[in-house]
C-alpha cells in the first residue's frame, strides 16, 4: 500500500502541474466510510481558497486529469462532499498482497528509516528505595514497546535505566533500614520521620543482619549501600520477569564522583546564570526567557533534580545518539524543560532529545479505586500484578490506552479469561488460525505459498486483507507518534475482521484449491499477529 500511495502522490503532483495548481502537502488515507473508496485525498479542499473555486469543482478537474495517467492499481475515481477524491483500488492488488506477506514473513512490515541511525530509549528509572509498582510498570511497558518500535524501523536501539541515587531519598531509606536492624538486634532505634515502611524493609534489614551480624554501629554506610543493592536487584527482577532486558544503567552518584556537574554548574555561572538567594543556588531561567528561576540547590544543601539530570543528558549528547527519548510521568511535565534549557544554555543541540510523558495509573477492583502510598508502602507491587494475572495481560493493559490519559487498570477485566479481555481476544484468533492450519495438515492440505490469489473474492476476505496491508504503514507511523496503543488498535482490528471471515467463509472445504488459497491468507493473517504482538511484547500461544 505504501507503494501505490507513492504512486498516487505524484500522479496528483503531476495533475497539479498540469492544471498549473499550486502544489500543497496533502492526506492520502483510508475515508471513514468505507463505500467512499479504499483510499481518499483532501488536496481539493485545501486548494478552495487560494483558487477561489469550490472544492468539489477543483476535485473534479484533479479526477479529469488523473484519468490520463491512471495507475495501474486503481479500478475507479469517485468525489465525494465536501471535495474528497477517493480511490478505488483493484482487487487483485489486495490478493497479490498474501503472497508478499507470507515471503517476508517475520520481517512484514519493517522499515529502513532508521538504517545507519543510532536511539537511546530512558525508561523506568525508577529510584532503589522500593519495589516496582503498577506505575512504574506502566512506564517499563511503553518504554520497551518503544524500544521495539525503532528497532524495528532500523534504529539500533539501546535501552537505558537511569536513577538517583545520591540524595535525600538514600538517606531516609538508609536510615529506615538502619531503625529496623536495631530493632532486630533488640537495641533502641528511632524511626525516621519519614520513613520507608513495610515489610521489605524489615527483609532488608535480616539480610544485613545475617551478612554483617549485629556489631554495625549507628550510621555505618552499610545500611544505605546494602538497602540500594538488594532494593536494585529485586527491581532487575521484575523487570526480567515482565521481559525486559536494559542494556545499560547509568546513577546519579556517578555525576558528582566524576566532576560533571560541578563542571557544567561552573559553566552556567561563567554564563552568570546561577547565583545565589536566601542561602540557594538558583539558575537564572529568567534570563532565557522564562517566567521563573529555578532552584539547583536547597538551602539544606541538597541538589533538586535538574542538577543531576542535566549532567547526565549532557553526557547521553555526547554519546551522539541521532534520537534520544526520554518517558516520564506526569509529575516531571513542569521540571523536564529546565534541564533542556540549561543544555541549550550550553550551546548544546537538544533536537534530538524527544521527552514523552505519559499519566499514571489508578488499579479498579470490583469498580472501585485501590487506595496505595508508596511512603507507606500501602501497594500494589509490579510483582504481584504480573503473579495475578500473567505478563502478557499486564504488559498490554499497561499500553492499551493513549499514554497522555489516566489508565484505570481494571482489574476484573484483566482477569477475565473470555474474548471480553482484549489480550485473549487476541491471543484466542492466533489459536485458532494454528488450530486451521493444523486442521488442514489432518485433512491432507498444506498451506503453501503456490495458491490461485483470485479465488480469495468473497467480501469478508477482501475486507481482511485491506487491513493487512497497512500493515507496514502503521509501523512506520509509530515510529512518528511513538504510542504503542495504535498497534494494539490495529491487532484488535484485525482480529475482529479475522473472526468475522472465519464466520462466513470455511477454510478447509471439499476445494482444494479454495483451500489452500484461504490458508494462505489466515497463515498471513498469523504473520501479522505474530509481529505486531511481538512488538508489544506479548506472546503468540498456538494453543488456548
Amino acid at each position: 500500500m505504501k507503494t501505490l500511495k507513492k504512486q498516487l502522490v505524484n500522479a496528483i503532483k503531476q495533475a497539479l502541474e498540469s492544471l498549473e495548481y499550486p502544489e500543497r502537502c496533502f492526506l492520502l488515507s483510508p475515508p471513514k466510510n468505507p463505500s467512499f473508496g479504499d483510499i481518499s485525498s483532501n488536496v481539493a479542499l485545501l486548494l478552495s481558497n487560494e483558487l477561489k473555486m469550490h472544492p468539489l469543482k477543483i476535485a473534479e478537474k484533479i479526477s479529469n486529469e488523473l484519468q490520463i495517467s491512471i495507475i495501474d492499481q486503481i479500478d475507479s475515481i469517485t468525489i465525494t462532499p465536501p471535495g474528497f477524491i477517493n480511490f478505488f483500488v483493484k482487487n487483485s492488488f489486495f490478493q497479490q498482497s498474501v503472497k508478499l506477506i507470507q515471503k517476508k514473513g517475520s520481517n512484514y512490515g519493517k522499515g529502513n528509516i532508521g538504517h545507519g541511525k543510532t536511539a537511546n530509549v530512558e525508561f523506568v528509572s525508577a529510584n532503589p528505595t522500593g519495589p516496582l509498582t503498577v506505575g512504574h510498570g506502566r512506564n517499563a511497558a511503553l518504554g520497551d514497546s518503544i524500544a521495539n518500535i525503532l528497532e524495528w524501523n532500523g534504529y539500533d536501539t539501546t535501552r537505558e535505566y537511569y536513577y538517583n541515587n545520591a540524595g535525600r531519598q538514600m538517606v531516609i531509606l538508609g536510615k529506615s533500614v538502619e531503625a529496623r536492624y536495631f530493632e532486630l538486634c533488640n537495641k533502641n532505634f528511632d524511626f525516621p520521620e519519614e520513613g520507608y515502611q513495610g515489610n521489605y524493609i524489615k527483609e532488608i534489614a535480616a539480610n544485613i543482619l545475617k551478612c554483617y551480624g549485629s556489631k554495625l554501629k549507628p550510621g555505618s554506610e552499610f545500611f544505605k549501600v546494602d538497602s540500594e543493592k538488594q532494593i536494585f536487584s529485586n527491581i532487575k527482577n521484575s523487570l526480567i520477569k515482565l521481559g525486559i532486558h536494559f542494556d545499560c544503567f547509568a546513577n546519579e552518584k556517578t555525576y558528582y564522583e566524576n566532576g560533571s556537574i560541578e563542571k557544567f554548574i561552573l559553566e552556567l555561572k561563567e554564563k552568570n546564570l546561577i547565583y545565589k538567594k536566601d542561602g540557594a543556588t538558583w539558575f537564572r531561567a529568567t534570563a532565557l526567557g522564562k517566567e521563573k528561576d529555578k532552584v539547583y540547590i536547597k538551602k539544606g544543601g541538597e541538589p533538586t533534580y535538574r542538577v543531576p539530570d542535566t549532567a547526565y543528558h549532557r553526557e547521553k549528547l555526547n554519546r551522539k545518539f541521532d534520537l534520544i527519548i526520554d518517558i516520564f510521568g506526569a509529575d516531571h511535565a513542569d521540571s523536564y524543560p529546565d534541564v533542556l534549557l540549561a543544555l541549550e544554555a550550553l550551546n548544546l543541540d537538544t533536537n534530538s532529545i524527544k521527552v514523552l510523558i505519559y499519566q499514571f495509573v489508578t488499579l479498579i477492583r470490583d469498580g472501585k479505586k485501590v487506595k496505595m502510598s508508596t511512603r507507606k508502602a500501602d501497594f500494589v507491587t509490579l510483582d504481584q500484578l504480573i503473579n495475578e494475572l500473567g505478563v502478557d495481560v499486564v504488559r498490554y493493559f499497561f499500553i492499551m490506552r493513549n499514554m497522555n490519559t489516566h489508565l484505570d487498570f481494571d482489574l476484573s477485566l484483566a482477569t477475565d479469561q473470555s474474548d471480553n479481555n482484549p489480550v485473549f481476544y487476541l491471543q484466542y484468533a492466533h489459536a485458532r488460525i494454528c488450530n486451521i492450519i493444523k486442521h488442514g495438515l489432518d485433512k491432507g492440505i498444506k498451506e503453501s505459498s503456490s495458491f490461485q490469489e483470485a479465488l480469495l473474492n468473497h467480501e469478508d476476505e477482501l475486507k481482511l486483507i485491506q487491513h493487512m496491508v497497512y500493515f507496514p504503514e502503521l509501523i512506520e507511523n509509530s515510529h512518528e507518534t511513538l504510542e504503542p496503543q495504535n498497534i494494539a488498535n490495529y491487532l484488535q482490528e484485525l482480529a475482529t475482521r479475522f473472526h468475522r471471515f472465519y464466520s462466513k467463509c470455511r477454510v478447509i472445504t471439499k476445494d482444494q484449491e479454495l483451500s489452500k488459497a484461504r490458508l494462505g491468507l489466515v497463515t498471513a493473517v498469523k504473520i501479522i499477529l505474530n509481529n505486531g504482538l511481538s512488538i508489544l511484547g506479548i506472546s503468540a500461544p498456538e494453543r488456548m
